[in-house]
């Protein structure tokens, strides 16, 4: 646990919205006529203060989930904490990206038990960004590499890729992070997290080499790469940060305690445009709750899901109940061939050119040969192609 001295307080609850916290009396202390003449007179009430109560929110919530030690003594913690003591921006900055997701994520680790600073990981891995991706190879929030994302069930497809999906990913990545932790390390998670940088076999062989030096095996003697060397320290330090914002200078952003998406059936394949409709949202917003999808839809199973707000996910159930299958629409591509038309491909496809134009984001009808279109198809005309 998390140890730190700090004020003891007293509360009071006034007028609902308001907290009264003791501040410490130095005056009793004196003694005599001439201690009393020349301490200024205390009372109960002259030795409160008032202070603003602090709403409930997601960084409440997830403070409450911290449980590792913060190591803030350390001198490769220190570091790390004076660096975000001088870019308190950085930190506001992924913070604002984190928003539809931070909650949701704390909650999974409290139903794996396991610690909320594992929250943090994607402030360093991505920067709370689904869509990332690293030149080396590791994509989505917490950035698995493919072989990885395959070992963990991350399905990769023309559709559809699983790194990208903050819902699977997340599993992923905490189911990894225990695996490593159990098989590896007796379930030391400062260990499994630095394997989860640098890999297990990098993490054990510098355990071996700490152990015949005659050195102690756990994370803060070892020997390893210099981003695995950093990538605790950095991460206690957030952590350090989130729980204390104010001594450094943070100004964290809103994140209400509360569900900020509803994960729902869509009985079928379906754009994300046409569900947006459904839903009376705009389509960058489902783009960004579903970071999965390669093609702008849902993929083409029965089974397919997909997130949305959660205000308004009664509405797109209704809406998807009335929809008539002949108006289900699914993405295609089609590369254009010599003498193609943005109207010949539009019917040849069951879709409408105004719906071309707004997938592939065309502002006229021209096209070029060898130029792959996103195209919105009915699911009939699809199926009629598929015979073809």
């Amino acid at each position: 646990m998390i140890s730190r001295s700090r004020r003891c307080q007293v509360f009071v609850g006034l007028a609902g919205s308001l907290l009264l916290s003791a501040l410490p009396v130095t005056a009793i202390a004196g003694s005599g006529a001439d201690a009393q003449a020349s301490a200024p007179q205390r009372t109960f009430w002259s030795s409160l203060k008032l202070q603003k109560h602090r709403s409930p929110d997601a960084w409440l919530r997830l403070r409450e989930a911290f449980r590792l030690s913060h190591e803030t003594a350390n001198p490769r913690v220190a570091e790390w904490l004076e660096w975000y003591r001088e870019h308190p921006q950085h930190v506001e900055r992924v913070a604002a990206q984190a928003r539809p997701w931070l909650r949701w994520v704390t909650l999974q680790l409290r139903s794996r038990d396991l610690p909320g600073e594992i929250a943090l990981l994607p402030f360093i891995e991505s920067g709370y960004d689904p869509t990332a991706t690293n030149p080396g190879g590791a994509a989505g929030l917490w950035q698995f590499m493919p072989a990885t994302g395959d070992a963990m069930g991350l399905s990769r497809t023309a559709w559809y890729d699983g790194r990208h999906d903050v819902v699977a990913a997340t599993g992923a990545a905490m189911s990894y992070i225990r695996q490593q932790a159990d098989r590896w390390y007796d379930g030391d998670l400062l260990l499994a997290l630095a394997a989860y940088n640098a890999g297990a076999g990098t993490v054990n062989a510098a355990r071996e080499a700490a152990a015949n030096r005659g050195d102690p095996i756990d994370y803060w003697h070892l020997r390893l790469p210099a981003e695995t060397m950093a990538y605790i320290p950095r991460l206690l330090a957030l952590s350090e940060v989130i729980a204390e914002p104010e001594q450094y200078g943070v100004v964290l952003p809103e994140i209400p305690d509360s569900v900020q998406f509803a994960q729902v059936p869509t009985d079928g394949p379906l754009t994300l445009s046409m569900a947006a409709d459904l839903a009376g949202v705009d389509p960058q917003t489902l783009r960004q709750l579903n970071p999965g999808f390669k093609r702008a839809s849902t993929r083409p199973r029965d089974d397919a899901t997909i997130l949305v707000p959660v205000a308004v996910k009664q509405r797109f159930l209704a809406n998807l109940a009335t929809l008539p299958a002949a108006e289900r629409t699914v993405l295609d591509r089609y590369v254009v061939r010599r003498g193609d038309t943005l109207s010949a491909i539009a019917a040849r496809f069951g879709a409408s050119v105004a719906e071309i134009r707004r997938e592939n984001g065309l502002e006229g009808s021209t096209i070029r040969v060898g130029q792959t279109l996103t195209v919105p198809a009915t699911a009939m005309a699809q199926n009629s192609n598929a015979r073809r």
